[in-house]
C-alpha cells in the first residue's frame, strides 16, 4: 500500500501531498443503505416491467437517478426514458427506499469521520443521492462533523458520477483545493471512476457484494475491506501523506 502514494504522485507529477480535506461518499461509506437502494430499485423496475438484477445496482451506485433509469431503458427498450417515465419511476423508487431504509450506519463510519474532523481536516460529502430523508439525517448522525455548505448532492451537479464534476465541486466546497490536497473515500466503482477522473487519491472501501477487482479496475489507489480497516490504518496513511 505504501507504493500507492508515490505512484499517485508520479502519475500526476506532484512533488508531495498537502492534505487538507477528506471527501466522503455517503451510501455504503457512511450509511449501510445500499442494500435498501438495491432492493428499492429492483422492486421499482419489476413494477415497471423493466428487467434488472439486485446486484447490478451496486455497479450504478453514485449515478443520479435519471442516469440509472436511462441506462436500463436503453438496454431493455432501446431508448431514453421520457421525462414523465423518469419522474414516475424515481418517485416510486424514493417511496420504497423511504419505507425500507432503517438509517443504520456503516460500522466505524462515525468513529472515522470524527477522527478526521478532530485532526483538523475538512470533511465534505460527495453523493449521487437525491434522497432528502437520508441527507437530512447527516446532521443528526454526524452532528457537528459535516455542514450543508460542504455537501455535494444530486441536486448540485449537471453530471453525476462517473463524471468528475461531483468531486471537482467537492474540492471547491472544501476551500478551492487542488487534487493533491484531498483524499476520497468511496465504495462504488462509478464513484471511484469519478474521483480518479478528478485526479484525487482514492481509497475504496468494499462494503458491498462486488469483487474488489472491480474497484481496482475503476482506478482505486487503495482498496480496503471495511471502514474499520480504514480507521485502523489511517494514522499510518497520514504519516506517509505528510512525509511526501
Amino acid at each position: 500500500m505504501i507504493t500507492a502514494f508515490s505512484d499517485y504522485l508520479n502519475k500526476h507529477q506532484y512533488k508531495n501531498f498537502d492534505l487538507k480535506a477528506v471527501l466522503f461518499d455517503m451510501d455504503g461509506v457512511l450509511y449501510d443503505s445500499m442494500k435498501w437502494h438495491s432492493k428499492s430499485w429492483k422492486q421499482t423496475m419489476d413494477e415497471f416491467d423493466i428487467p434488472s438484477t439486485p446486484e447490478e445496482f451496486y455497479l450504478y451506485e453514485g449515478m443520479v437517478g435519471k442516469s440509472t433509469i436511462n441506462h436500463l431503458m436503453n438496454r431493455e427498450r432501446g431508448r431514453d426514458a421520457s421525462q414523465d417515465e423518469i419522474e414516475k419511476i424515481y418517485k416510486r423508487k424514493t417511496e420504497l427506499f423511504s419505507e425500507y431504509n432503517d438509517g443504520s450506519l456503516i460500522p466505524y463510519a462515525h468513529d472515522f469521520v470524527k477522527k478526521v474532523h478532530d485532526e483538523g481536516y475538512t470533511c465534505v460529502i460527495v453523493t449521487g443521492s437525491g434522497q432528502p430523508t437520508l441527507i437530512d439525517k447527516i446532521e443528526h448522525n454526524f452532528q457537528g462533523l459535516f455542514t450543508k455548505e460542504r455537501m455535494v448532492t444530486a441536486f448540485d451537479v449537471k453530471h453525476g458520477k462517473p463524471h468528475p464534476e461531483p468531486f471537482l465541486m467537492g474540492l471547491g466546497k472544501a476551500g478551492h483545493l487542488n487534487p493533491n490536497q484531498a483524499v476520497v473515500i468511496e465504495n462504488a466503482p462509478r464513484g471511484v471512476e469519478a474521483a480518479s477522473a478528478a485526479g484525487i487519491f482514492t481509497i475504496a472501501i468494499n462494503t458491498g457484494p462486488l469483487d474488489e477487482k472491480v474497484l481496482w479496475d475503476a482506478g482505486a489507489n487503495i482498496v480496503l475491506p471495511s471502514m474499520e480497516a480504514l480507521y485502523n490504518n489511517w494514522d499510518e496513511f497520514v504519516k506517509i501523506l505528510n512525509a511526501r
